[in-house]
């Protein structure tokens, strides 16, 4: 599995020099073709811009949702809980209501915190995390950095979230067989959980596989799926 982990890492070296690019811009992802269909908003993980996350987001307002990103969560650095606020104030400001949250990775601890402990967790109809670690990730207690040590099983703020059982039967966990990054899985207890057959963390988020099961969950078949 030693070539999962290079690929998954020139993969993710490869979006994080595209997302220093411009590209396409945030507006035009807002531009959803159905009036009903509910609001997507992006949440990336951690070091990553919402950029990161456009092979995912292209494929949504092609099923006519709107797709809102966050430009204030940056590079998403932050606590979890900084980061909920940034996306709080959005869905405030924006007075999106029935919203679904597509979240990769650490995006989806700040996703579960914004529904469990946010007044604004009332906007949200349900979350669709990919790759998401509900339960930490070994590694991340070896990490240089505090912000990637808080991904750590023994964090005390993911082992509080991991208790808060309220939220989970409105969270779809997409993850691959193998994560190079979360060698536990991304299980989450009472939670709709799908393993795809694919490899890596970050390579998921370009997986037709992946954009498929994104689109089911959001009431869609892709072409692809038939």
């Amino acid at each position: 599995m030693s070539c999962a982990w290079l690929q998954d890492y020139l993969y993710a070296g490869a979006w994080q020099l595209r997302s220093l690019l411009p590209g396409t811009p945030a507006d035009q992802l807002r531009t959803g073709s159905d009036p009903a269909a509910e609001p997507v908003v992006l949440i990336p993980g951690i070091w990553e811009s919402w950029k990161f996350m456009l092979p995912v987001a292209k494929a949504l307002p092609q099923a006519g949702h709107p797709v809102h990103v966050i430009p204030q969560l940056g590079f998403n650095h932050g606590t979890v809980p900084e980061m909920s606020e940034a996306v709080s104030r959005y869905l405030a400001t924006e007075q999106l209501d029935g919203a679904v949250l597509v979240a990769h990775s650490k995006g989806g601890l700040i996703g579960k915190y914004l529904m469990a402990a946010s007044l604004q967790g009332y906007r949200i109809n349900r979350m669709i995390a990919i790759g998401t670690p509900f339960s930490g990730s070994r590694y991340a207690r070896y990490a240089p950095i505090r912000s990637l040590r808080a991904l750590s099983p023994n964090d005390q703020g993911l082992l509080k979230l991991s208790a808060n059982l309220s939220v989970n039967s409105r969270i779809i966990s997409i993850y691959s067989s193998f994560d190079p990054h979360i060698p536990g899985g991304c299980d989450l207890a009472g939670a709709t959980n799908i393993k795809l057959p694919t490899l890596g963390h970050f390579r998921l988020l370009s997986d037709a596989r992946l954009h498929a099961a994104v689109l089911k969950h959001l009431g869609h078949e892709s072409p692809s799926a038939g």
